[in-house]
């Protein structure tokens, strides 16, 4: 049964590109919001397997939005995406309780490696 992969992020551009990975892979995206406060509401009623959430994003961010999830489950399993320069905010993010982080521009490779880690399918290989 393929994994169901939660997509936040407020850049149209960077949805396309995380979708595209993961649908030519064994995913499928369960579902893809703008903001924090929407993908808290997708997380709720999708309950991905997986999910990426940018860290800077209107109306919640994804700290914000890490917390919520994590408080509603303990278990979920969320990737932060970030830009170069973030790196306070993925180590506050890690802290959290987020399983790891990819930054962007990514490779297709490393998006592909981490959410294979992550869900305990791959050891975890750096690209």
């Amino acid at each position: 049964m393929p994994f169901k992969i939660l997509i936040v992020d407020d850049a149209h551009f960077m949805r396309t590109m995380i979708r595209e990975i993961f649908t030519t892979s064994e995913f499928i995206v369960a579902g893809e919001a703008e903001n924090g406060l929407e993908g808290v509401r997708l997380y709720k009623k999708s309950r991905p397997d997986l999910t990426t959430m940018d860290v800077v994003m209107p109306q919640m961010d994804g700290i914000t939005a890490l917390k919520e999830i994590l408080q509603f489950d303990p278990k979920a399993k969320v990737i932060m995406v970030s830009a170069l320069g973030q790196e306070a905010l993925i180590a506050e993010a890690i802290n959290i309780g987020a399983k790891d982080f990819i930054v962007k521009p990514f490779q297709r490779t490393r998006v592909l490696n981490v959410a294979r880690y992550v869900l305990g399918l791959d050891a975890k290989l750096e690209v």
